[in-house]
C-alpha cells in the first residue's frame, strides 16, 4: 500500500510539473482573484534570433496579436530562456510546425517574400498557426489566415473578428484545462 501511495504521489507531482519541464508557460491568477474574474493571459515567449533580415517584421507579428487578443501574450524570450516559439528565416515557403497550442517553430520563407508577399502579414499569419488557427484558403484579404491566397497586394496583418474569437476560445479552454493544451503530434502548416 505504501508503494501505491508513493507511486500515486510521484505521478501527481510529475503531472503538475509537466508544463514547467516542457517550457510551456501558463499564467496563473493572483491569490486575490475573485471567482468569475477574467483569467490572465497565457504568456508565450518567442526567440527571433534566427529570423535574419525579417527581424522587424517578426517582432511586429507578436505586437499585432497582443493588440488583438487578451488570452495569449507573446513576449521576446529572455537571454538563456527556452522559448515557446522559435522563428527562423529560410529560402523555402513560410510555414509553421506546431507541437502544441502556443508552442512550435515558424519559418519566414524568402520564397513568398521574393514573390512580393508582405513580411509582417507572413509573420502574423504563421504565428496564427501557433495560436491554433488553420489556413482558410481561398479567402479575402480581411482574413489573416487566407494567407497567400489573398494575393501579393494584400498587406493586412490583422486577424478578423472570427479569428480573434477563435484564439480567445483556444486559450480560454487551455486556461481551464492545461491538459487540453497538449497535442500528441506536431502539425506542419505551410502557410
Amino acid at each position: 500500500m505504501h508503494v501505491r501511495t508513493l507511486t500515486g504521489s510521484l505521478a501527481a507531482t510529475l503531472l503538475m510539473s509537466l508544463p514547467l519541464l516542457s517550457g510551456q508557460a501558463a499564467a496563473a491568477g493572483s491569490p486575490g482573484d475573485a471567482a468569475g474574474s477574467p483569467a490572465a493571459a497565457r504568456v508565450l515567449t518567442y526567440d527571433a534570433s534566427g529570423s535574419a533580415e525579417f527581424r522587424s517584421a517578426v517582432d511586429r507579428g507578436p505586437e499585432i496579436w497582443n493588440e488583438s487578443v487578451e488570452g495569449a501574450e507573446l513576449r521576446p524570450a529572455a537571454a538563456g530562456q527556452q522559448a515557446n516559439i522559435r522563428v527562423l528565416a529560410d529560402d523555402g515557403w513560410p510555414r509553421a510546425l506546431t507541437t502544441s497550442l502556443g508552442n512550435g517553430t515558424v519559418w519566414i520563407g524568402r520564397e513568398a517574400v521574393n514573390e512580393g508577399h508582405n513580411t509582417v502579414r507572413i509573420s502574423s499569419h504563421e504565428l496564427g498557426h501557433i495560436l491554433g488557427l488553420p489556413d482558410r484558403k481561398p479567402g479575402p484579404c480581411s482574413s489573416l489566415m487566407s494567407g497567400a491566397s489573398a494575393g501579393t497586394e494584400c498587406t493586412n496583418p490583422y486577424p478578423n473578428a472570427a479569428e480573434k474569437t477563435e484564439v480567445e476560445d483556444n486559450f480560454a479552454g487551455a486556461a481551464a484545462s492545461p491538459s487540453a493544451v497538449a497535442r500528441s503530434a506536431p502539425v506542419l502548416v505551410a502557410g
